[in-house]
């Protein structure tokens, strides 16, 4: 067999190739410390390393989505604590404002402290969160919630709660609704609501009273109680009246008064103090909700409106009172609010720690998939490394061969 010059030249050329690129390929490993270098490497490899890949970049994000949720929730906290300080400060001058040696100049100068709370609440609620954005606004981030009213204030936002993925399968509220942190606050001791008839001439005071059969008092009737008194020596007595009925409520028609008894009916109790005047009334109606600006306002408007004698003096306490509660239970709707934004950024501690757990499996895994083996891979470099110098002084002593060198 005849073998020509071009092809030996040709075969050994390609074979020099081929050793060549398998040695830059393996150096490429070594210098990159990955095992795949094209998907043609490893393609069902590749495929799941690309996976799990996105899954770490989708990790990041989240990681960086809690970083930016927690300081939304941090800002939304902060507003809540301070609107928290602000309603116990309130409840403080309220009781205050009891005080039976109290002047009309000096309720005036707490119903002006009293202003400047309520103006400094109002600044709580449209709080900011640095980007133009209002935290209590719900979904519309860029309308001021609050507007002041004659009444109180009004609420501009809807009741929406922004949210940001933090996880796979978990959204964290970044916000809270202005509606349910500053008006959803149900009056009176929040199954009911006692009040006394801004026309009472007599001078009885009504506890807020308490829910003896909550079933019973669950189902939101309304009753008014009205005083008769009658005869010489006077005699003072009490009909209940069930609104929707306009009956009187068994066991209590024409009943004999008694200053500090307990008067119960349809699951609740309550006593009345004082010593109330003919056709005096009091109702009894369910909770409902009533914004805290509200509340202050009206109780503004009661330390300066006259309180002489023992009638006028009757009227404060029972809206003072009336304040009191409805300051109580907002303080206690905003701690629900409060103890609900630190129960999410306890989560997003948790899930912090998750994600991190998360990552290093990713890592682990994208290891698993394409790092290289080092010591074999230095073993087949300096293999190679042999073998293609091996060839090339193979392919140098066969071209440098002739005939003519032995004639």
């Amino acid at each position: 067999m005849r073998i020509s010059t071009q092809s030996i030249y040709n075969n050994a050329t390609s074979q020099l190739n081929t050793l060549q690129s398998a040695l830059a390929r393996t150096q490429n490993q070594l210098s990159t410390n990955r095992r795949i270098l094209t998907p043609a490497d490893d393609p069902v490899a590749s495929a799941r390393a690309l996976e799990v890949s996105q899954s770490k970049e989708m990790n990041s994000q989240f990681a960086t989505n809690r970083a930016s949720a927690r300081s939304s929730l941090a800002m939304v906290e902060g507003a809540l604590q301070n609107a928290g300080d602000l309603l116990q400060d309130m409840q403080r001058l309220t009781v205050n404002a009891g005080n039976g040696a109290m002047q009309l100049q000096d309720r005036e100068a707490l119903a002006t402290e009293l202003e400047g709370r309520l103006e400094d609440l109002l600044g709580v609620a449209n709080s900011t969160d640095g980007a133009g954005g209002f935290l209590f606004s719900g979904y519309m981030a860029t309308t001021q919630p609050f507007t002041r009213t004659p009444g109180g204030a009004a609420y501009q936002g809807d009741q929406g709660q922004r949210q940001l993925q933090v996880g796979a399968s978990r959204k964290i509220p970044l916000s809270a609704s202005g509606a349910a942190v500053f008006e959803n606050n149900p009056t009176g001791n929040g199954v009911f609501q006692t009040q006394a008839d801004k026309a009472n001439k007599g001078a009885a005071i009504i506890s807020s009273g308490a829910v003896v059969d909550r079933p019973l008092a669950n189902q939101g009737r309304s009753y008014e109680l009205t005083f008769s008194v009658t005869g010489s020596p006077a005699v003072t007595t009490y009909t209940v009246v069930d609104s929707a009925t306009g009956t009187a409520v068994p066991g209590h028609d024409n009943q004999a008064y008694e200053p500090g008894k307990t008067i119960s009916f349809g699951g609740l109790s309550f006593d009345i103090k004082g010593e109330p005047a003919d056709a005096d009334v009091f109702t009894v109606e369910p909770s409902k909700k009533q914004s805290v600006f509200n509340t202050v306002t009206d109780l503004i408007a009661a330390l300066r409106a006259p309180s002489d004698g023992s009638t006028g003096k009757a009227a404060l306490t029972n809206q003072l009172n009336t304040a009191l509660d409805n300051l109580k239970s907002a303080h206690d709707n905003l701690l629900t609010v409060q103890a609900s934004v630190g129960a999410h950024m306890k989560e997003l501690d948790y899930l912090d720690s998750a994600g991190d757990d998360l990552d290093v499996q990713y890592a682990a895994t994208l290891g698993d998939l394409q790092d290289l083996d080092m010591v074999k891979a230095i073993s087949d470099f300096s293999m190679q490394q042999t073998t293609l110098q091996a060839a090339q002084m193979s392919f140098k002593t066969m071209s440098g061969l002739s005939l003519f060198n032995y004639l």
